[in-house]
């Protein structure tokens, strides 16, 4: 199995495999159909939503409708402000920005999503990477620094949260959390799928 564009990208993979693609790379990407008939590409994993934004045309010259019609989960509801009647739901939240979510600047539009829940309290960690880095953390030689980094303001900011509810869109941000500090975090679409369902979101374990 080919591994996804942000796993490739961060392990080296896009030259062999622009190479090996290079006589027809829009005909080799499968999402071209879906982008050209203009069906939104919805992304959860902010690192693999963001490389089909940006890495992907380059690697695969021709793909830039796929760019186009990428969007994040939380970009529907943004994109349609008024069209979901969410109910309230009283919870403090503490937000961790994932490092691609920082770097292309979204992480407002995080927040404004979050904000169409009313009752949520937002408070967003001013951090830099989690740690973990996709899977450079898993590693047993970059365990240690790993861990300092998390230690550097996110992971005491999330045992001092008391009962908020932990939120990351990030997949190794979210593993980095619940190793490091114990507690579950949810993604954006888990807080919004609470809401809508009126069910009661992350209660402290």
């Amino acid at each position: 199995m080919r591994p996804p564009a942000s796993a490739a990208a961060g392990h080296s993979f896009p030259p062999a495999w622009r190479t090996k693609q290079s006589a027809r790379p829009a005909e080799c990407c499968a999402l071209c159909a879906y982008a050209e008939r203009g069906v939104p590409i919805v992304g959860l994993e902010p690192s693999c939503l963001l490389s089909l934004r940006d890495e992907f045309t380059a690697l695969l010259p021709g793909t830039e409708t796929v760019a186009k019609n990428a969007l994040a989960v939380r970009g529907i509801p943004a994109q349609r402000p008024g069209k979901l009647a969410l109910p309230e739901m009283k919870r403090k939240v503490l937000l961790h920005g994932h490092c691609h979510q920082k770097a292309f600047a979204v992480m407002p539009a995080v927040e404004k999503v979050l904000a169409m829940v009313p009752g949520l309290s937002v408070q967003t960690v001013q951090t830099s990477c989690c740690g973990m880095a996709g899977s450079f953390g898993f590693e047993a030689e970059h365990y240690e620094i790993s861990m300092r980094m998390g230690e550097l303001a996110l992971l005491p900011e999330v045992r001092k949260a008391g009962d908020a509810l932990i939120v990351a869109d990030g997949t190794s941000c979210r593993q980095q959390i619940e190793h490091g500090a114990g507690r579950e975090a949810w993604h954006v679409a888990r807080v919004l799928e609470a809401a809508l369902s009126g069910t009661s979101a992350g209660s402290r374990p």
